[in-house]
């Protein structure tokens, strides 16, 4: 018992909780992901639906390019805001390049994808399995929308965390659009990077074992919601 207490006391003295960095990086990394995949959320999860009841020219072409984006390489992502916001670029004018608001647009461009693709299968799995009930009571498809969003809502809200989850764990994007810049643009995943090239591991560790443990969160959470989901509609 001894011996336990003094392993975890040597452990938590090598985690950098003194250094005041430490927690700015995890205040601005929770700032910057939850800021992008909350708007991802907001324009993805009606787009999603839309997407799965609307019927127009061309649709299934653009759901095999949302499906396809889903797997966008973050550097990819990265470069395109950069040239997007660089000087030169048709945002350019905002100076919005190497700032924690470039960094929302890289990841919300990642997470953007994922949470349309989910919705709309959701959704149209939902419409498939109430599309009679809701056509009697008058409702069509794109009135169906807020009723199947409802209805749906623990597995949007499952999508959401799939979302977050590939946000937290974003390196190449926020590395090209926010420099790494100390105290402005450093997040996680970045000054585990840096840090870790330079030797410094009692901070590369204490991040990840935060970065670790928002991850068992987000799965923890994923795996509740779908019981709960379940449960109601059991």
């Amino acid at each position: 018992m001894v011996d336990s207490t003094m392993m975890l006391s040597s452990l938590w003295d090598l985690l950098p909780v003194r250094d005041p960095a430490f927690f700015d990086i995890i205040l601005l990394s929770l700032k910057v992901t939850l800021t992008a995949v909350g708007a991802a959320g907001l324009i993805g999860l009606p787009v999603g639906a839309a997407l799965a009841l609307g019927r127009f020219p061309g649709r299934p072409i653009l759901i095999v390019i949302i499906n396809a984006f889903m797997g966008l390489p973050p550097v990819v992502a990265g470069l395109a805001v950069f040239l997007l916001l660089s000087r030169s670029g048709p945002l350019g004018q905002f100076g919005l390049l190497f700032s924690p608001a470039a960094m929302m647009v890289a990841q919300f461009g990642l997470v953007l994808p994922i949470i349309i693709a989910l919705s709309r299968q959701t959704i149209e799995d939902l419409w498939l399995e109430y599309r009679e009930q809701l056509t009697s009571m008058g409702a069509g498809r794109l009135r169906a929308i807020p009723t199947l969003l409802w209805d749906a809502r623990f597995s949007l809200v499952t999508s959401l965390l799939a979302g977050l989850g590939r946000a937290f764990a974003e390196v190449g994007a926020i590395l090209i659009v926010g420099g790494n810049v100390a105290g402005f643009t450093r997040t996680m995943t970045t000054a585990i990077a840096l840090e870790t090239s330079k030797g410094d591991l009692p901070l590369a560790l204490g991040l990840g074992a935060v970065l670790m443990a928002l991850t068992l969160v987000i799965n923890a959470l994923a795996f509740a919601v779908s019981r709960l989901g379940a449960r109601f509609a059991g």
